[in-house]
């Protein structure tokens, strides 16, 4: 079930199937063959209407792991013929997909049913084999009935509308008629991507077992929860595939590989599990670890921010402080407890931790934001400006960011600055008249600083297009 609002969702699926829809109109590959250029369009317009309606996930920690995980899996196929990109969606169905032209996504309610990278990466080796097959562009040339229509219900329907959403039905379309054009993998594709997943897994150093383990977690799953992961419904033929890896493993696949090469698994599947709405569940599951072993970092981590998240600061902050005493050089211990002793209004401990949180890692854009907040905290927006503006080099998706220079340069009185960065954080929050204010006053304070006018001249140019 995918966890923002409803009307926020349909909107999005909305705006999905109109791209998809206009696309095809224009486009004859519903009809005719459907090339590579043509996948690379389609599954370039699908991603970017899933990124403007936030139904990606933007840790950047949590995107960086998965595309480490998946590229490194890509470089040991043959034959390559897109760029990957791979995504996590914000839902909690137990689902991964991949469209046409190299986009690859995990739900968050997989990457958490999940038990180790390794079972991870032969998801995601699975789904890079179904896109380096061309297995979706093959279904749609085999579809004799396909239409503009349909092929958009195809897409949207089956691969959005498997988590209980019901948005193809909703748009219009029906998952029948999805099931009628048989947008689901066969038999043959199935073989031939577990064939060709477990070949990209062995030669990345994974344990080929792993995706075979999963099968059978998704099964148990199924089992106790009686409801049927979304997975299932384009990858089916479980039961024979069980099989068909189990034949791969007797017979080719002896050896086994690692369970982890990039070592950021529990901290991942800890912020997946926090991104959702029960709270009070991850409190329970981090309690019982820490009884289990009071000492295991990653679990008095994962409480630590739960109780953050539940607003119980004082306990968050004790739990922090013995995570940190196991673990004192680990930059997401201290970053967090920096954030924490920020919330307390401990501010020199804030920066304390934090310039340590940096030294281990000097790019974090998390930690050098939060170090600016901590510094203005104390009344310091000299070093403020500084540490946002070199969290703005790292993360330029962080709208906050320009929020917080925008008010720092106003306590420093550098008001033209000021008004530009105001401008700058209420067009990325899509609120136009505010930008075009702010900028025209940016201006009257900008104007000797001829490239700094041209930027707010292009802004406004844009900002009123738009209006108009």
């Amino acid at each position: 079930m995918i966890i923002f609002r409803k009307d926020t969702l349909l909107t999005a699926i909305l705006q999905i199937l109109i791209i998809f829809i206009s696309f095809m109109v224009t486009c004859p590959f519903a009809y005719a063959a459907f090339t590579i250029e043509d996948e690379k369009k389609v599954g370039k317009e699908f991603y970017d209407k899933l990124e403007e309606n936030d139904v990606i996930v933007k840790d950047v920690k949590v995107n960086k792991y998965i595309n480490n995980i998946g590229q490194l899996i890509v470089s040991k196929a043959n034959n390559v013929p897109f760029d990957f990109t791979f995504s996590v969606i914000n839902s909690s169905a137990i689902n991964a997909f991949a469209t046409p032209g190299g986009y690859v996504y995990l739900h968050r309610g997989l990457i958490n049913l999940t038990e180790n990278e390794s079972q991870l990466a032969g998801v995601l080796a699975h789904e890079i084999a179904h896109v380096n097959s061309r297995h979706i562009a093959d279904m749609i040339k085999k579809s004799q009935k396909v239409n503009i229509a349909a092929l958009a219900a195809m897409l949207a329907g089956a691969f959005l509308g498997g988590g209980g959403e019901g948005t193809a039905a909703v748009m219009g379309f029906s998952l029948a008629t999805a099931t009628h054009l048989n947008l689901k993998y066969s038999r043959q594709h199935e073989e031939e991507a577990d064939r060709l997943g477990a070949s990209y897994l062995m030669k990345a150093g994974y344990d080929v077992g792993a995706t075979l383990d999963f099968l059978r977690i998704m099964r148990r799953y199924e089992f106790y929860s009686n409801s049927v992961p979304s997975y299932f419904l384009t990858h089916p033929e479980t039961d024979a595939r069980i099989r068909y890896l189990d034949g791969l493993l007797q017979t080719t696949y002896k050896l086994k590989g690692r369970e982890s090469i990039f070592h950021s698994y529990r901290k991942i599947k800890i912020s997946m599990m926090l991104d959702g709405d029960n709270l009070n569940a991850a409190l329970k599951h981090f309690q019982d670890e820490t009884e289990i072993n009071p000492r295991d970092s990653d679990a008095l981590y994962g409480l630590a921010l739960t109780q953050f998240k539940l607003g119980f600061i004082n306990e968050s902050l004790t739990t922090f402080q013995k995570a940190y005493e196991v673990a004192p050089n680990d930059e997401d211990i201290l970053r967090e407890l920096g954030k924490c002793y920020i919330k307390a209004g401990q501010t020199s401990q804030a920066i304390a931790h934090l310039i340590k949180a940096i030294q281990i890692n000097p790019e974090d854009a998390d930690s050098l934001f939060n170090l600016g907040k901590a510094y203005a905290a104390a009344g310091n927006y000299a070093a403020a400006l500084d540490k946002y503006k070199q969290a703005e080099i790292q993360d330029k998706g962080n709208d906050e960011i320009y929020y917080n220079l925008a008010v720092a340069y106003g306590k420093t009185n550098e008001t033209g600055l000021s008004h530009y960065y105001f401008g700058i954080y209420f067009k990325k929050k899509d609120r136009r008249q505010s930008a075009i204010f702010h900028f025209q006053e940016a201006l009257k304070f900008l104007s000797q600083d001829a490239q700094k006018s041209q930027d707010i001249q292009e802004e406004l140019k844009s900002l009123r297009k738009k209006t108009r």
